[in-house]
């Protein structure tokens, strides 16, 4: 009987960044545990997976429930094959005035963007400890070097995803556990076209912004997470990458 394939945990993936992260590692060979609380996300997602011959289970939680994320991920290394590999890719970016921000509000955007990705990478590693070493990538954003207004919130999230990854890298390095991080500019994504609904001005500005003149893909996205998860990243661990088209160089 053949053995199962590795598996890889991502979150948030039920759209945007998180399935195009979640088809490549498919691609990859990966057997894909698909998180979100978006149950016809995941189901689409998990469609297009299939459709391209890979093999993926959704998974549908609320990943401010520490204690679901564990049982989920301990559930899927059981049936979707030995955890290798986590994304934490699972964030909200509300938008709004800092003096005006409440810690209710406050709160929902470090439960998802910082507390469920401690949590998550807790149990993959432990379980990557058990079957001899494996790959984190936390998404981050360039948002982390400041310079945006109205969004104190995700920044303070996503400066701490690049944190905790050193910080992660350091700790579980002796288990053959690497991690990383990705930084991501302004990909075209559904919540992004929600988000700037009737900002004209906002594609020029991105164009204006970045070394390249164009926007990037997804799929160029994910496959700089595929990179720092696969084989050819076998000696970089506790770094962060920006995938930004040189926004921030330039």
């Amino acid at each position: 009987m053949p053995s199962s394939p590795d598996g890889a945990v991502v979150t948030g993936a039920a759209a945007g960044l998180g399935r195009a992260i979640a088809r490549r590692l498919a691609a990859d060979g990966f057997g894909l545990a698909l998180l979100d609380i978006d149950a016809d996300g995941i189901d689409e997602t998990r469609r297009l997976i299939e459709a391209d011959g890979g093999a993926a289970h959704g998974f549908v939680l609320d990943l401010r429930d520490e204690a679901a994320i564990d049982e989920t991920i301990r559930r899927a290394d059981r049936e979707v094959g030995p955890v290798r590999a986590l994304v934490n890719d699972a964030a909200v970016f509300p938008s709004g005035r800092f003096l005006d921000a409440t810690a209710d509000e406050y709160d929902q955007v470090i439960a998802i963007n910082q507390r469920a990705y401690y949590f998550a990478a807790q149990s993959a590693a432990r379980l990557m400890r058990d079957h001899g070493g494996g790959a984190i990538v936390n998404l981050g954003s360039i948002t982390q070097h400041g310079g945006w207004s109205e969004m104190a919130s995700y920044v303070v999230t996503k400066g701490a995803a690049a944190a905790l990854t050193r910080a992660l890298a350091t700790e579980l390095g002796e288990y053959g556990i690497r991690v990383n991080c990705v930084a991501p500019g302004a990909f075209p994504t559904r919540a992004e076209r929600v988000q700037h609904a009737g900002d004209e001005s906002y594609e020029r500005r991105i164009i204006d912004s970045q070394a390249l003149k164009r926007r990037g893909t997804e799929a160029e996205l994910a496959a700089a997470v595929s990179f720092l998860i696969g084989p050819d990243a076998s000696f970089i661990t506790g770094q962060t990458l920006n995938v930004d088209g040189g926004w921030i160089m330039a």
